[in-house]
This record gives structure tokens, C-alpha cells and sequence, in this order.
């Protein structure tokens, strides 16, 4: 039986009204379809779901009521059965192919819903870090869908509250739970640094044996020890530690940019990291402040695990139907110890005898920032996971 009641949703014309109350329930992150755009957003000026040829959008006004947790009672055991949103998990947005037509909210009856691919953003970043290149591979591959998600402590996921300890194992998990909660089952998993980590502990974690193959990319970023940037390169845990000290409310992105020059981190990083702060003032009001979106005493545990964790077990011993690309930048090369291309190179020989697979790929042109720095290379690369039998 589905444990998710019927909301009693009227059909006006080309819209369907939701009962005030039920629509915070739904919980969707948001969802883009290219060429035939599908949105789907948390917050609203009304509630309603809005169809029509080119959109379907559903946003809620703020309730003045307490938030009450919807409870499902099993008609056949009598117990009651909580449920959660995906929104409760982590926020997310999916971004759609023009030929997709599956959402988790209409389409439960929905079996085999379309082939989708996980992207996963770094330290300090958010799921916006992916939001073009999801754009650009949606338009190219249209019966395709991506899921951006910000990680625990990042993004508009910090104000998710999560209990510790903030690991690439727990980051990991979270994603396994919204996957869960969607009912997807991905085909290609997709990390960049950090988030690359992330996509190999979910596959530790992962139930075996697969259901169906899956694609894992690491984006420069080693299995195991992780080596700190050159000298002319700007270091993750100092760059945390000093964000640490600044105050939780600053008045301008302009004073963060100029602190962090003067610390030396590079005008890149610096206005970077400022995406991160959000006006918190009220609109209009003077003077103006922002604060920052993260939870940067999470992040720094998170990091710390990042350091720490190693995983060289999932490539040595790659399950059946994994296959695990890595992803090299050729500009960012003190990052990849001769250790580490040697064992990956083993790990090839090993994985194919197995029938599952490693690979190790280079991105010329480009430093730690792939996505950035040459997004036409990446592209490229990353296209063969998006055809044949993946399509």
C-alpha cells in the first residue's frame, strides 16, 4: 500500500489547488526542465500548482501555524508511520531533459522513472556551483535528468538540522536517504574534491549487489590522503580556519573579498566564497548586512574528514557493475602523488578481470575548479557515461 495519502488536490482549468497545510508536506526542492521548463520551488506568493505547455511550478506562502509533522497510520498494523519529506533530508534541485515527463510529487505510480545522474559539489561549495553544466547537459541529453543537491552543513542544507558527526560518510548517507525518499536509483554519480569522496563512500554504503550499473566520477580528488595546494594555491583548512574568525555578519561581500586578499588567498577563491553570504538585513533597510549561508564549525569537521578517510578499499575491490573514472586536472598535479596514479593503475587491471571498471582521465587546461576552468573538456569526458546504454 502507498503510504502517501491522497491530499485532495482540485483541478481548476489548468491548475491544481492544494489544500493550505498539505503543501508544506510535499516538500520539493526545485526541479528545471530545459527546452519545456519544469520549476518546482519551496516558497510562494500563493499555493498552487501551476501547469501549463512551458512550466509547472509549485511554491507555498510561509504558515503562521506551527509546523506539524504529517503522521500515516498502516491500516494494517495500526501503527503510526512518520513521514518525511525529501526537503527534510537535503536541499536539492533537479534539473530535467526536454523529453523527461516524471516528477516525484504526480507520477508515484511511475515504476521506471527516467536515467539520472548525481552531482555533488566540493568543500564550502553549493548545488549552484553545478546549475549551468546541469543546463548544458540536460539540453544535450533530454531523456536525461540531474539532481544538485547542497551537502549537510552547505547551502540552504545548513538550516537542516543534523546531528554529528559530519563525515563524508554521513554527507554520503544523506544522499542515499533522498534518493530513497525520491525513489531514484541513479545511473552516474558525479563528485567534484569533496563531493567526489562523498560519491565513493555512498558506494560503500550501497546495499549489494546493484540493481542496474552506475558510473562513479571523481573529480580531482585521490581515494585516500589528500595533499594540500602548491605555493601559489589556496588551501582548504586555512581558508576555513580564517572564514572561522570572521564575524557571522559582515556589512559587504566587498570587506570578506579585501580580507581575504590580504590573507592571501586569490581573488578567485575570495569572491567565490562570498556567493556563500546572504543579505539578512531587511530589504531597503540601511545599512545593508549579510551572514553566511554555511555552518562553517560542520564544514570544518567535514574537511577534517575528508582528510582523514580513506577509501582506496572501494577502487581496489570496485563491486560488480561499478565502473569508477577519475578525473585528473592537469594543472592541479601536486594533488596526485606517483602512489596514487600507480595504484589506480593496478586497480584498472583488477577491475576489468572483475567486471567492473576503473579509469583514470586527464583534464588539460584546468586547475582544481574542472567545472570552471574548462567546462567544453568536461563536458566532453563526462558525455560517454550519458550514451548507449545509459541513454
Amino acid at each position: 500500500m502507498s503510504l502517501i495519502p491522497n491530499f485532495g488536490a482540485s483541478r481548476v482549468g489548468r491548475q491544481f489547488w492544494v489544500p493550505f497545510g498539505e503543501e508544506d508536506r510535499l516538500g520539493f526542492g526545485s526541479v528545471q526542465r530545459i527546452n519545456q521548463t519544469l520549476k518546482v520551488s519551496r516558497f510562494s506568493e500563493d499555493g498552487i500548482f501551476d501547469i501549463s505547455p512551458s512550466t509547472l511550478s509549485y511554491s507555498r506562502k510561509v504558515a503562521k501555524e506551527p509546523n506539524v509533522r504529517l503522521n500515516v497510520r498502516d491500516e494494517n498494523s495500526g501503527r503510526g508511520i512518520d513521514v518525511v519529506r525529501p526537503s527534510d533530508i537535503l536541499a536539492y534541485d533537479l534539473v530535467q531533459g526536454a523529453h523527461v515527463r516524471w516528477s516525484y510529487i504526480l507520477d508515484k505510480s511511475v515504476c521506471d522513472p527516467p536515467p539520472t545522474a548525481v552531482l555533488l559539489h566540493g568543500i564550502l561549495g553549493c548545488r549552484k556551483n553545478w546549475g549551468t553544466f546541469a543546463r548544458r547537459l540536460a539540453h544535450e541529453f533530454p531523456t536525461w535528468q540531474f539532481l544538485l543537491v547542497d551537502l549537510r552543513c552547505h547551502g540552504d542544507s545548513a538550516a537542516i538540522k543534523k546531528s554529528g558527526p559530519h563525515t563524508v560518510a554521513s554527507a554520503a548517507l544523506d544522499i542515499l536517504k533522498l534518493l530513497g525518499k525520491l525513489r531514484l536509483t541513479p545511473r552516474v554519480v558525479v563528485g567534484h574534491s569533496f563531493g567526489g569522496k562523498v560519491a565513493l563512500s555512498m558506494v560503500d554504503q550501497v546495499a549489494k549487489p546493484l540493481g542496474r550499473p552506475v558510473r562513479v566520477w571523481v573529480l580531482d580528488a585521490t581515494p585516500g590522503k589528500v595533499r594540500a595546494g602548491g605555493d601559489k594555491e589556496d588551501h582548504p583548512f586555512e581558508l576555513i580556519s580564517f572564514l572561522r574568525t570572521l564575524p557571522k555578519q559582515v556589512a559587504s561581500k566587498r570587506d570578506v573579498v579585501v580580507a581575504l586578499e590580504r590573507q592571501g588567498f586569490s581573488k578567485d577563491v575570495a569572491q567565490w566564497v562570498v556567493t556563500n553570504l546572504r543579505e539578512s538585513s531587511p530589504s531597503g533597510s540601511s545599512p545593508s548586512s549579510f551572514s553566511w549561508v554555511f555552518d562553517l564549525n560542520g564544514i570544518a569537521e567535514m574537511y577534517q574528514s575528508y582528510e582523514e578517510t580513506n577509501l582506496w578499499k572501494i577502487v581496489e575491490d570496485v563491486p560488480r557493475g561499478v565502473h569508477v573514472n577519475f578525473l585528473k586536472a592537469e594543472r592541479s598535479l601536486h594533488r596526485w602523488a606517483l602512489e596514487d596514479l600507480q595504484r589506480i593503475h593496478v586497480a584498472e587491471k583488477l577491475a576489468a578481470d572483475e567486471g567492473s571498471g576503473v579509469e583514470m582521465h586527464v583534464l588539460e587546461d584546468a586547475g582544481h575548479w574542472v567545472h570552471a576552468d574548462n567546462p567544453d573538456g568536461l563536458f566532453k569526458i563526462l558525455s560517454f557515461s550519458f550514451q548507449g546504454i545509459y541513454k
